[in-house]
């Protein structure tokens, strides 16, 4: 009843919230991208996307859909590489950063490692500017990170706001430097926050640092400050800080996959690690606590 291509195209265009952005993820034409949408709706009977000129946001079916279509393909690919007596095999050194550990990450790699049973998988959690580094350096396979600005690499698994995020408690005072909680160089929220704050001529003064996200929630809960965080992320006990605030806008930020050079059989399996990450994207967007 559902085309598995219709249900790949449906999930990127859910995570990316964007069919211009689902089309370059799949290599299709935006009006493929539109087709295979109108054609899983046909499908369902059922309106997926609350779309207009500005915006794409699911509705509550297109939200039960997301469900199905994940499950969907992952039995699909199941019996496909069952039937097809290809088996996945190698080591595989995969890089993510750590505000994707306290999300539903584990139960993808969970379900990877179930799948893919001969994939030898290293997981390295730190930073991602570091993970980039690592990745330039030859050392992982594959990262699952933020992106800079003005890196075009990787496949945009979503894209979401940057928001300050603090104590429900905490109060600002507007003749004294933003007190900072920030991850060490090179983090990527860390330059963010400065470079907007630098450019609204606002002082700031660091008060936390710290290469843990726990250790950056644990400062943040205590009232010390604020952090510059995904808002789709925002841990537990911490609060969006309110426009009244007037701090001043930290824009989008990319959550992208990005492989590295080697091929082979640790291609192979970053090929299909990718697929799977891309596949239960929606669930990256939710704590796993």
């Amino acid at each position: 009843m559902y085309e598995p291509t219709h249900l790949r195209t449906f999930l990127a265009v859910a995570q990316t919230l964007s069919f211009t952005q689902a089309a370059r993820r799949l290599g299709l034409r935006q009006s493929t991208v539109s087709q295979h949408v109108r054609r899983l709706e046909e499908a369902a009977g059922r309106q997926l996307f609350a779309r207009d000129t500005h915006s794409v946001e699911l509705t509550e079916d297109g939200e039960a859909m997301l469900g199905f279509a994940r499950r969907i393909l992952e039995v699909h690919e199941q019996a496909t590489a069952f039937f097809s007596g290809t088996r996945v095999r190698g080591r595989l050194r995969f890089g993510a950063s750590e505000d994707f550990v306290l999300t539903r990450l584990p139960e993808i790699l969970e379900g990877f490692r179930y799948d893919h049973p001969e994939v030898d998988l290293e997981l390295t959690v730190e930073l991602s500017g570091t993970l980039y580094e690592r990745l330039a350096a030859g050392k992982l396979d594959l990262v699952l990170a933020k992106r800079r600005p003005e890196d075009p690499r990787g496949a945009l698994v979503w894209r979401d706001d940057l928001v300050w995020i603090g104590a429900e408690r905490l109060r600002l005072e507007t003749d004294r430097p933003v007190p900072l909680i920030v991850y060490p160089p090179p983090g990527i929220t860390r330059a963010r926050a400065l470079e907007v704050l630098e450019r609204q001529g606002r002082p700031w003064r660091i008060v936390c640092t710290s290469g843990s996200l726990n250790g950056l929630i644990a400062a943040a809960r205590a009232g010390l400050g604020v952090m510059a965080h995904s808002r789709r992320l925002i841990p537990p006990g911490l609060f969006r800080l309110p426009d009244r605030a007037g701090l001043p806008e930290l824009g989008k930020v990319d959550f992208v996959l990005v492989h590295g050079r080697r091929r082979g059989p640790a291609g192979e399996a970053a090929d299909a690690l990718a697929a799977a990450v891309l596949a239960g994207g929606e669930r990256l967007r939710r704590s796993g606590g």
